[in-house]
């Protein structure tokens, strides 16, 4: 089995009219009760984007601001863990679905100790 992030970032719906966020947030949480359901979630939610990242260094220090690649990480994202990339695809296409906005699929690498 493998572990995939399928994410999006807040831009991706900002089409959606405020109006219609509550049915496309009732349609997320449906097809996550799917996932749960299925046996296949792990982990999901909104990156907070209220609170400030801070960087942690090696020795424990925390000071204000990110990575400059990552400067821009927000939005939603959730982690399955299924046994094919076909099968993370198809669960892509329904929270893409349910969001309505396309969905970033990436594969976490083999971890030999989980």
């Amino acid at each position: 089995m493998n572990h995939y992030l399928i994410s999006f970032p807040s831009s991706a719906m900002s089409h959606i009219a405020a109006a219609d966020l509550p049915s496309v947030g009732d349609a997320a949480r449906a097809v996550i009760r799917e996932a749960k359901a299925a046996g296949v979630y792990v982990f999901g939610g909104g990156v907070d984007e209220a609170v400030a990242p801070v960087l942690v260094s090696g020795e424990g220090k925390a000071a204000p601001g990110t990575y400059a690649e990552t400067s821009r990480l927000n939005g939603g994202f959730c982690v399955l863990k299924v046994a094919t990339r076909t099968e993370a695809e198809h669960w892509a296409a329904k929270i893409a679905a349910a969001c309505q906005c396309a969905q970033e699929l990436r594969e976490f690498m083999f971890d030999p100790e989980s």
